[in-house]
């Protein structure tokens, strides 16, 4: 009996054995397939997040544009709340002729360059001089011939940019404008701005323009077509000195290296040029004189 005993006590004790094994084996099994499992979830992540990355204009559905919304006649919110303007219709224009949903985002000009590294734009359009920042953007075809001015008021006794000396200057943060006036190469214009009392900044041309109705600052150093614009809707009380501060050139800004979506635009705006909607569009915003796209 005892032998038996034994013997059943050692089976018990093989079976027991090679039970604990197999679920061990099991479970390192199971852990190992788990593992697998997340491993190739992780990787069908990564292919995805990859793909969705490296997704080009052919997969594009929308078009992000950045723009300065109190910027007319580029771009600016319209009397029923719409934001509209030369650059945006144009760059609808672009959207509808490949299917596109334009997306018109508002930026803070001075947060422009993050926003386009960033991804949160595609671009930015409006009214963006490319002179001078060839190096740090991949621009379109040149579409308007800007150059900068100074608006004063009718009455302040100035009528030359030399008469601005000892006179405060206000020029909007970030622009093309503030770049010239700070830029004592050959091109720039630091040395009338060193006769200034003053060279005041602001957000936007409409708070610019505030103060100089208000007498605060005595000019205001601007685009000419914005200049335009202002001196049409504001009625009289302003004028722009004739000798301007520069020529420049108006172009689309995209990150550089996009020379993909840069060449479709391209291509679109000159098929727009060549059936004739950029002329009805300049028309419209009585920009003519400025546009440099010219018809085949």
């Amino acid at each position: 009996m005892k032998k038996y005993a034994a013997l059943l006590a050692a089976v018990c004790l093989a079976l027991s054995v090679s039970a604990c094994g197999s679920s061990s084996s099991s479970t390192s099994g199971s852990a190992s397939g788990s593992a697998a499992g997340s491993a190739s979830a992780s990787g069908s992540e990564a292919s995805s997040s990859a793909a969705s990355s490296s997704e080009g204009t052919a997969e594009r559905t929308t078009f992000t544009v950045g723009f300065d919304a109190e910027y007319p006649p580029y771009g600016y919110m319209d009397d029923n709340g719409d934001y509209t303007g030369f650059d945006l219709e144009l760059a609808q224009a672009v959207c509808d002729m490949e299917g596109w949903e334009l997306v018109k985002t508002p930026v803070n000009w001075d947060s422009k360059d993050m926003e386009l590294s960033s991804g949160s734009i595609d671009c930015i359009w409006n009214g963006f001089t490319m002179n001078g920042r060839e190096d740090q953007y991949t621009f379109s075809m040149p579409y308007v011939d800007n150059s900068q001015v100074m608006v004063v008021a009718d009455n302040a006794g100035i009528d030359t940019l030399a008469d601005l000396a000892d006179k405060t200057v206000g020029v909007q943060a970030a622009s093309a404008a503030l770049t010239l006036l700070q830029d004592d190469g050959e091109e720039g214009q630091k040395a009338l701005a060193d006769t200034f009392a003053a060279l005041q900044e602001f957000p936007d041309y409409n708070s610019a323009f505030v103060e100089l109705q208000a007498g605060s600052i005595d000019a205001v150093a601007m685009d000419i077509g914005v200049a335009n614009y202002q001196l049409k809707t504001r009625g009289e009380g302003f004028k722009i000195i004739e000798e301007p501060l520069n020529t420049e050139q108006y172009a689309i800004g995209f990150k550089k290296g996009n020379t993909e979506l840069c060449d479709i635009v391209n291509k679109d705006l000159k098929e727009l040029t060549d059936n004739g909607t950029v002329a009805q569009l300049a028309e419209k915003y009585e920009i003519s004189d400025l546009v440099c796209l010219k018809a085949e």
